[in-house]
Parts: C-alpha cells; sequence; structure tokens
C-alpha cells in the first residue's frame, strides 16, 4: 500500500512536542504530515483543525497515555482520524491497538497510516461497536469524540473483558456526563467512575478522562467467550482487509458517523 501523498504545509511540531513523545516524535510528526493533508482533503478531518492539530489533537491523545496499562490489547472505539489510537500505537509498542472504524473511507485512511507509520502493533478493523460486542474482549477500550457517556458505556461494555478499564477523553462537560450516565453505568456493573485530568501547563485546557473498570451487569449471565482483540473472526479479517472486500462480504453494514478526529 502506497503512503498517502503529503502536503508541503505541515504545522510545526510545538517545543513541549519533543517531551511529550520522546523517540517518537518523527512518527508523530509524519503522522501530523497525513492528518494536515489526506485527512483534511478526504474530509475525515476539518479544515479548520489542520491549524490546531498538535494542540488539540495530537499531544491532547498524547496526554493519555499514561493512563492505558502496558502491556495490554486496546481498542480504539470510534477510530475516525486514529485519535487517540495511532498515537498511542506510536508511544506505547507494547500495546496491540485494534482501530475499531464502520466508515469505508475513515478505514481506507487508517490503513494508509498504519502502513505508511510502520505500525507493526496497530490493526484496522471496519466494523460498529454493537456488531463487535461479544467478538472482540480486549483489555482497554478508549473513546474520543464518540457518543455521550451514558451511551459510550454500553458500547465500550460490550468490547472489554469483565475487570478491563474503559477510558474516554472528554471535555469541560465530563462531570455532568458521568452524573447522567450514573443509571446506565450501574447497570453495567461499572466501579471505580473517575473524572481526571492530565497535561496541565503543557496544554491548555488540560485533557479530562473518565475512567472506569468494567464488570458484568447485575443479574445478567456472563457473555459467550470472546476472541482477544487481535484474534479475528473471519468476518472481521474480511473487513479488515479493505472497504471493496468488506462491502460485499457485509451488505448489511452499518453506517455511523463521529466529530472529526
Amino acid at each position: 500500500m502506497s503512503e498517502p501523498a503529503v502536503p508541503t504545509a505541515v504545522p510545526a511540531a510545538p517545543a513541549v512536542a519533543a517531551g511529550v513523545f520522546g523517540s517518537a516524535i518523527g512518527l508523530a510528526e509524519r503522522y501530523a504530515g497525513l492528518l494536515a493533508g489526506p485527512a483534511v482533503e478526504r474530509g475525515i478531518l476539518g479544515p479548520g483543525e489542520a491549524s490546531r492539530l498538535w494542540d488539540r489533537h495530537l499531544l491532547n491523545c498524547a496526554l493519555v497515555a499514561g493512563f492505558v496499562p502496558s502491556p495490554c490489547s486496546l481498542i480504539d472505539l470510534g477510530s475516525g482520524a486514529g485519535l487517540p489510537g495511532i498515537v498511542l500505537a506510536m508511544l506505547l509498542p507494547d500495546v496491540t491497538v485494534t482501530l475499531l472504524e464502520p466508515m469505508a473511507r475513515r478505514v481506507t485512511f487508517l490503513q494508509e497510516c498504519v502502513a505508511a507509520l510502520g505500525l507493526g502493533n496497530a490493526e484496522v478493523l471496519r466494523a460498529r461497536a454493537e456488531d463487535a460486542a461479544g467478538q472482540l474482549a480486549a483489555d482497554a477500550v478508549i473513546a474520543r469524540a464518540v457518543a455521550p457517556m451514558y451511551k459510550l458505556a454500553g458500547l465500550a461494555a460490550g468490547l472489554v473483558r469483565p475487570g478491563g478499564l474503559v477510558l474516554a477523553i472528554k471535555g469541560a462537560g465530563a462531570a455532568a456526563e458521568v452524573s447522567q450516565a450514573r443509571p446506565e453505568l450501574r447497570r453495567l456493573g461499572a466501579r471505580d467512575v473517575q473524572v481526571l485530568r492530565a497535561g496541565s501547563g503543557m496544554v491548555d485546557p488540560a485533557v479530562t478522562v473518565v475512567r472506569f473498570t468494567a464488570g458484568r451487569p447485575p443479574g445478567r449471565s456472563a457473555r459467550p467467550a470472546a476472541r482477544p482483540a487481535g484474534d479475528l473472526t473471519r468476518d472481521a479479517r474480511v473487513m479488515a482487509a479493505g472497504p471493496r472486500r468488506a462491502r460485499r462480504a457485509q451488505p448489511g453494514r452499518g453506517r455511523g458517523r463521529r466529530s472529526p478526529g
């Protein structure tokens, strides 16, 4: 798979980026070029986002790496342009990252990025979270700009093993979202629900993350044993192989949208 064309005008990394990304700064700069070029050109990322890639997107995602256990299997739910999944795959080589995304053009972009950046610990799976539930069981699930907390909690619960970790990158209204989601979180058996912040003094505003431990909903029987993330079923392998084969194999595929990034 050939590397997507990268425009000449790519936002320069701020001084703080070298400290955050460390030895992965070169990969981060290449990824910034892919976001500023093909992602914007294809409508995967809004044109207004190109000028603020580092502070709003790349640094924002990188600062969450400290919340991810390593080693582990991680699903980036509704990966979109690969934020935060691709960033975390760069920074956490001991973490196996599954980029879960239902939209064909985004899947194609993600596949190109994984190949161009040489991310051997990342794979792309075309599927809706609802359809992948019970087929995958990751150690952790992370999501950014996907859905309100009351809905996201249920989507993530279908993809993470009992006792695994769910991380949701949220904005200033995180605490209110958690309060609204309390009935659903209780139904799902979620434990240790916390609103955390990272990057104070490095990015403004600091990154807000909702974190909880997944449990089995009370009163429900255990789900059938799911395959570990990374051990895909035949249908999932077809979806991961590319949008053309996926369309032939999955005529009833779901359609979904998420916010850019």
